[in-house]
């Protein structure tokens, strides 16, 4: 059983490796360590800290050293933190120190879900059906955006082999809670986010248009529903069975229904890309929620080109955890890697029971591992927690 933790490489610089393998490997007993490669901008509260209790990371940049062999005359280059430089490479620590820490590494990598490099390469980001730029998310349908996410993936598992590679947002991304002082005097619904969230940049145009699909007549609908959703005095649904019919919801206009099947195509294809790329020892698997289809995922496309998924469930009951693992497995079959991802978060999590529960369900209905959320984030106290739900696995 794959069990993790998520964490930041400066948290594992303030708590130094053999805190690291004490708390993971022995007090909540996990065996293996998800740091982030790739990450972007936050404010981070770390309670477990000794000195930096608030955490501002740079936006947008890489905690390894870049093979510079790899990176000559591409369009969109990574940046490697300055915490590299001034606190060294935990990525190279970790993977060095795997027999003495006990611990095997699987890589955090953040893909598309890049404010810094979209407003560097304001042509490779997503567009909305009115051509305004969401610069925190590079397009999977740009050539440039597809060729830096392939090469940091080769970059990280040819130059440090790592057991896995977690690969977060190589999708398109949503409208709200993904920048920053985001401001929404409207109130959004679900379906509203998600129009505001569909892609007709030049590059989704052409890729759409050369496979036949009516991105014109697509984009125009979604102009419109836009329009008219900023001309509501209150929210209003206009889709009664969004997002549970999926994008059947939207049968009752063929152009942009057609648009939306098609709009799976350069998510499928880019994993299927880094996966070719990668180093075959590691292992390739996306992290992802239950309704993966609004970012333009199909899962079992990608699950037969990858090596598996991370389904996060946080804040659900364990049924519903129960219930969504159930539904992964059977898109998945068998063979494939199947995660969990779960938050230590409080209120959502207000103790050890609701935490065992929901990894129980999930074991019961087939899964192959958990990550829990995020090492750096949480009191120790509650590795506790963690230690009892990874007990209920083999009970």
């Amino acid at each position: 059983m794959h069990l993790s933790m998520w964490t930041y490489p400066w948290d594992i610089q303030d708590q130094g490796l053999e805190t690291l393998a004490a708390d993971l490997a022995g007090r909540a007993g996990l065996n293996t360590v998800s740091v982030a490669t790739s990450y972007h901008a936050g404010r981070f509260l770390q309670p477990r800290s000794p000195t930096q209790k608030a955490y501002f990371p740079e936006d947008g940049t890489v905690y390894f050293r870049p093979d510079e062999t790899l990176w000559q005359d591409r369009t969109i280059r990574p940046l490697m933190a300055q915490n590299v430089h001034e606190r060294g490479d935990m990525l190279e620590a970790l993977t060095k120190a795997r027999a003495t820490t006990g611990l095997k590494v699987s890589c955090w990598t953040v893909c598309l879900h890049n404010s810094r490099l979209g407003m560097l390469h304001p042509e490779h980001v997503t567009r909305n059906a009115f051509g305004n730029a969401n610069y925190y998310n590079l397009c999977p349908s740009s050539p440039a955006a597809r060729d830096y996410v392939v090469t940091l993936v080769r970059d990280i598992t040819t130059n440090h082999k790592p057991d896995m590679l977690e690969l977060e947002s190589p999708n398109f991304m949503g409208f709200a809670h993904e920048y920053h002082h985001e401001k929404d005097g409207v109130g959004l619904n679900g379906e509203d986010d998600f129009l505001l969230s569909l892609c007709f940049c030049d590059h989704c145009t052409r890729r759409a248009q050369k496979a036949g699909v009516p991105v014109d007549g697509a984009r125009r609908t979604v102009a419109r529903f836009i329009a008219e959703l900023c001309e509501r005095a209150v929210p209003e649904r206009q889709f009664p069975d969004f997002p549970a019919a999926g994008i059947d919801a939207f049968r009752d206009h063929p152009d942009l229904h057609a648009f939306l099947t098609w709009r799976t195509e350069p998510v499928t294809s880019l994993i299927g890309e880094i996966k070719a790329a990668a180093d075959p020892d590691t292992r390739i698997v996306l992290i992802d929620l239950k309704d993966a289809w609004l970012g333009g995922v199909d899962l079992e496309a990608v699950g037969r080109l990858c090596d598996g998924a991370i389904l996060c469930c946080y804040d659900m009951t364990p049924e519903a955890v129960g219930e969504v693992v159930r539904t992964g497995r059977a898109i998945l079959g068998p063979e494939k890697f199947l995660g969990l991802g779960l938050r230590v978060f409080y209120p959502e999590v207000d103790g050890p029971a609701i935490l065992a529960a929901r990894v129980k369900n999930a074991v019961d209905a087939g899964i192959d591992g958990v990550n829990f959320y995020n090492y750096g984030l949480i009191p120790a106290k509650r590795l506790d927690w963690v230690r009892e739900a990874v007990e209920t696995i083999n009970r």
